[in-house]
């Protein structure tokens, strides 16, 4: 696959599609802090990574509509966020997600008559975190349903992260959980995998396994249930980790 532009792409904060609302994403940045470790036997800079951090800063239009960027955003919640944004709307396709504190809510009234305002976000807890979309956008299941497997290379042993967002749900229960697969065709459920059950939306869940559990390399999102649903539209992305990561 060669190089991209940034057609098609989605953002979705705490169970809310906003795409259509975002005019553009100026930054998506996140990595440990450097910190300088420079002693004065050295005739060059030094440097160690330092905590982890993340932010997302967009610009959206003025949607005033029920469930729109305005009525998401202006709130300016004190509680966590979970944003995800999403390079394309294709299963397998990388995708970034942030728990994070919304910060500023600022508009700006152009001379040409737009309207316009601006929007950050700094991460809590975890840093930016990159993965990859386990349903193609938003997935609509009306009963227990298994998802498509998506191939995430060789086995790891340092355990993965994943990021939820519930849309509309309508019925008694559903879980969403995580199943691995050497082969993609034989899967079984991943320790620690499994989100919180819905009951209401729309929501937002972020949850990781513990940090040495082995990921096979097909990772796929299923439903299931006990009390029956008869609607849930939700995006799922998982972060499989290649290299020990503690938080």
């Amino acid at each position: 696959m060669g190089i991209q532009g940034g057609l098609g792409d989605a953002l979705y904060a705490q169970g809310y599609d906003v795409s259509g609302d975002i005019q553009s994403l100026g930054v998506i940045g996140g990595g440990p802090a450097p910190l300088d470790v420079t002693p004065i036997n050295k005739l060059a800079m030094k440097r160690i990574g330092g905590l982890r951090d993340g932010r997302m800063e967009f610009v959206s239009f003025f949607n005033p509509a029920s469930g729109q960027s305005h009525q998401r955003f202006s709130a300016l919640p004190t509680t966590d966020v979970i944003l995800t944004y999403c390079r394309s709307t294709i299963l397998g396709a990388p995708a970034a997600a942030l728990n994070a504190k919304q910060t500023n809510y600022d508009p700006t009234r152009g001379a040409d008559g737009s309207f316009t305002m601006s929007i950050k976000a700094l991460a809590n807890g975890y840093g930016l975190e990159w993965g990859n979309q386990l349903t193609a956008g938003t997935k609509t299941d009306t009963g227990a349903a298994n998802g498509t497997g998506v191939d995430l290379t060789a086995s790891t042993s340092f355990g993965l992260q994943a990021y939820l967002h519930v849309f509309a749900f309508t019925g008694t229960d559903v879980t969403v959980k995580l199943q691995d697969s050497a082969d993609n065709a034989s899967w079984a459920d991943i320790a620690g995998a499994a989100f919180t059950a819905i009951t209401t939306g729309p929501q937002a869940q972020r949850i990781q396994t513990a940090r040495n559990a082995t990921i096979r390399r097909y990772v796929r999102a299923i439903t299931v249930t006990t009390g029956g649903f008869t609607n849930l539209q939700f995006q799922v992305m998982a972060v499989k980790n290649d290299v020990s990561v503690v938080f």
